[in-house]
Order: structure tokens, then sequence, then C-alpha cells
């Protein structure tokens, strides 16, 4: 019977609130080799992000989506550290790359890079992102694999006894808790006595806005539109302020861009009524490259409802349709984790 990997990522949600400062380690992520490589990443990252969207698009049309792609891409680039031959090959051109123009080792690079720049220590806002490896007892991972994760990759690994699922499940939950921060409590439900390895990865984002709403104009009870017909009372945060926005007359949209106090930025993409798919359909990295080029600051009379959003997906399904096929059946090759074949993907 084949040994099962599982791979659990998720988000933590977004809190628009102050940040607790805290001091961090002091690490270089950035030469201008390295910066010529994230500016290619970004676009792949990109492009990834938004051919999974659509892919969400069809699966669930009638649900909200919510998504972090770089935990996605990251975790699954992790993953064909372990992989050889066309299992590690359809792992890498489903996130986008040509492996004729992007050779793995730059591809390594790129997400160390990447990862370094997203855990540099901000003290304007919190930003950590993480990946963890619980792996069975009777496993015995090759030491380039093990090297590789937690150089490239900043991975915890754990030694793990799957034989008794609840503490091994416990143990993995309690772990994820302490690392956000208590906000992300159970991810795990369902593990497999027959599990061998779980990948997990997590990301905290916390900032403020760098022009801050006043509370007191916070208008309670205000009317919002969830759909056609399904109408909500919510307090709807309001203040008149610049933005940068943009009106696209091309896809029929408007965007408006919220910055952090420091380094991030929000983007808010509102189509016109009955323009939803054809916004959806256009997204891209040029996309977001032409916005950013046309985007002019201007005074916005702004309401923000306030709003929660939680989502659990099964993307077995759907990575198989982007092309990982080969990792999810019997013959997969994940001989570069242990050296021996018999392991394969069981759960995304």
């Amino acid at each position: 019977m084949p040994l099962f990997l599982y791979l659990a990522l998720l988000l933590l949600g977004l809190h628009c609130a102050p940040p607790n400062s805290s001091e961090g380690k002091v690490t270089t992520c950035h030469s201008p080799q390295q910066n010529v490589t994230l500016y290619k990443m970004s676009s792949i990252n990109a492009d990834f992000a938004f051919n999974l969207y659509r892919r969400f698009t069809v699966e669930t049309p009638d649900r909200n989506i919510f998504l972090s792609p770089v935990s996605i891409s990251a975790a699954l680039a992790m993953l064909s550290l372990g992989a050889r031959s066309s299992t590690q090959t359809q792992i890498l051109e489903s996130l986008g790359f040509n492996l004729t123009d992007t050779p793995v080792t730059e591809i390594e690079q790129g997400f160390q890079h990447l990862i370094c720049s997203l855990n540099f220590p901000k003290k304007e806002l919190e930003l950590q992102m993480g990946n963890v490896l619980f792996i069975g007892k009777q496993l015995k991972p090759l030491a380039k694999f093990l090297n590789d994760v937690n150089s490239l990759y900043e991975t915890e690994v754990f030694s793990t006894d799957f034989s008794n699922v609840s503490i091994a499940q416990q143990e993995i939950n309690s772990h994820v808790e302490k690392q956000t921060k208590g906000k992300v409590v159970g991810i795990i439900q369902d593990l497999k006595s027959d599990t061998i390895m779980v990948l997990v990865n997590y990301i905290h984002f916390k900032a403020q806005w760098a022009s801050p709403f006043d509370p007191s104009k916070t208008e309670e009870g205000s009317s919002f539109l969830v759909d056609k017909t399904t109408m909500v009372q919510v307090p709807m945060m309001h203040q008149m302020e610049q933005y940068y926005h943009l009106v696209d007359a091309e896809l029929n949209c408007t965007v408006l861009q919220m910055d952090y106090s420091k380094n991030a930025l929000a983007l808010f993409v509102l189509p016109k009524e009955g323009q939803m798919e054809w916004v959806e359909g256009a997204m891209s990295s040029k996309t977001l490259k032409k916005w950013n080029r046309l985007l002019n600051k201007g005074w916005i009379d702004l309401f923000v409802p306030k709003f929660s959003i939680s989502a659990t997906y099964d993307l077995g399904a759907i990575l198989l349709k982007m092309g990982i096929q080969d990792a999810f059946a019997d013959d997969a090759d994940f001989s570069a984790l242990t050296g021996d074949k018999g392991l394969k993907l069981s759960k995304v």
C-alpha cells in the first residue's frame, strides 16, 4: 500500500489594526541578482494565482473565494524538492515555470529570496510565512532534502508518531495554533492512520492603513448587497481621502489602491454590474503592471464594510486539472525525499 503525503495550506485572515512592535533577527535578503530573480518570480506567481483563482470560479461558482496563492506555490515548490522526473516537472510547470527558460536551481533560489523577503523583520507590520514538516518516525528522509527545505524554505522539521492519529493531529494543530498566535485552530481534522508526512504552510499578516479610518465615522447598520437578492446590515467604515485609483474602460472596472503604513498595499477591483466574469478572465501579471502605470491619486469618498471570510477547499481535484497528476498516482516519484519510491500525495 502506498504511503501518503498530506499537504495542508492555510491562510491567516487579514486584520487591519495597529501592529505590535517586536524586535527580529538581522537578515540579508537582497542583492542585485536576487532582485532580478524576485521580479521574474512575482510575474510567474501572479499568473499562477489568477489561473488558480479562475479554476476556483469554475469549481465553486456560488462561493466566496479566499486563498493565499504564495502559500500554495511555495508549498508545492517545496514538495518538488522531494520529487524527481515527471513528478517534479509537472509540479513546477503547473506553477507556471518554463523549465527551459527557468532552471530548477533558479526556481529554488527565487523562492528562497521570496520567503526571506516576506519574513524580513518589519516594525511597521506583522508578516510571517512558515513551513513545517511533520515526518513519520519510520520515514528516513535524505539529508539533502532536509538541508534544502531548511535552507531554502526556512522549514521546521519534527519527527512524529503517526501510529497514534489523535496525538499526531493534536501535535500538528497545537504547533500551528502557537505559530499563528491562536488565530488558526484545528487546521487538521481528518488525519488518516496511513499518513507518513504532513507539510503545513501558514501565513500571518497584520498591518495598519497608511490613512487610518476614524472609528467615530463608522456608520452602523449600513446596507450591503451580498448578491442580487441578499442585503445585510453591517458597520461601514467611511472617510474622504486621497487614494491611487483608476477606471479601466477596457475591462469595465474601477481599481482602488489602499496603502498600508509601510511596504504593503491592497488592490480592490470593482467590476461594473454584469462584468465580473469579463474582469476575472482578463486578470494577469500584465494587467497588474498596466494598472500600476495608470493609477493616479485623487479624492475618494470611501465606504468599506466590516466583513469576514473563511473557506476550506480540497485542492487535489483542481491541481490534477492543472497538470499535477503523477504526484497523486501509485507510481509517483518522490525518491529525492527518501531514496525509495512508494510515496504519493494523498490530500491537499
